[in-house]
């Protein structure tokens, strides 16, 4: 045996854990997971095509032989549902310092590119971002990005409660630009058929984003979820997955 299948059969055999009669006693009746619509990472009336980061939860529980409800919330919503209820996930969660202890960290599903986004013929400069610092900056409320722009020295910052209020703040000039994730925005420019109208930086700060869980997962849960995931790397899944959507 190669050491490609040693090493796929050891994570077979770890995610093969999440099969238990335990684990499933806490999780698989009354879990339910929350999100937001964000495509092409997640929508919320994709058919066939539920976005990349759905798929991959849908079928890290298929594995884990879980069969979760999902419910479509705003996002400052989801974050208060996943950090005050029981047997709760949600995804796709940034960590950062002060989430670190509110939730349990399940399986990481993406590397997040995080960008400015700015009108062609506005007043930020999307080749010197640093010099921006002063310019108002509209993003999704409760949003990890809200930190990283703290610490890169911004603090005008518009809070909007999904994509669509994002891009009436910058079309309405109560902002100069938005900041989010590069994907996310190119995908809602798209949509919208306004490709020309704005401009994307490059990417200014790096990340994952995770499926996190409410505090009443237990250390085997978390091991288990992990497991699965891991499989799913090294089987190839994940990657058709997030091809299927030109995500890598």
């Amino acid at each position: 045996m190669n050491t490609r299948r040693k090493a796929l059969s050891a994570l077979a055999a770890l995610a093969s854990l999440a099969l238990t009669p335990a684990a499933r006693a806490h999780t698989g009746a009354r879990l339910r997971i929350v999100t937001a619509h964000l495509p092409p990472l997640v929508l919320e009336h994709g058919g066939d095509r539920p976005g990349a980061l759905f798929e991959l939860v849908q079928e890290l529980c298929r594995r884990l032989q879980l069969a979760p409800a999902t419910e479509f919330v705003p996002w400052p919503r989801a974050l208060f549902l996943a950090g005050a209820s029981q047997a709760t996930a949600i995804f796709p969660l940034t960590r950062q310092p002060d989430r670190e202890a509110r939730f349990r960290w399940l399986a990481p599903l993406y590397d997040e590119n995080y960008v400015f986004l700015a009108p062609r013929q506005g007043r930020f400069d999307l080749r010197h971002p640093e010099a921006m610092t002063t310019r108002r900056i509209t993003l999704i409320r409760g949003a990890a990005q809200g930190a990283v722009l703290r610490e890169l020295g911004y603090r005008r910052l518009v809070e909007a409660n999904s994509i669509e209020e994002v891009h009436r703040f910058l079309l309405g000039g109560m902002a100069d630009a938005a900041f989010g994730e590069r994907n996310i925005i190119k995908t809602s420019l798209r949509t919208r058929g306004a490709e020309n109208d704005f401009s994307i930086s490059a990417p200014v700060h790096s990340t994952t984003a995770w499926l996190a869980g409410s505090l009443d997962f237990g250390d085997d849960e978390v091991r288990q979820f992990g497991a699965a995931m891991a499989a799913m790397k090294a089987d190839g899944t994940a990657r058709r997955i997030l091809s299927r959507y030109g995500l890598e």
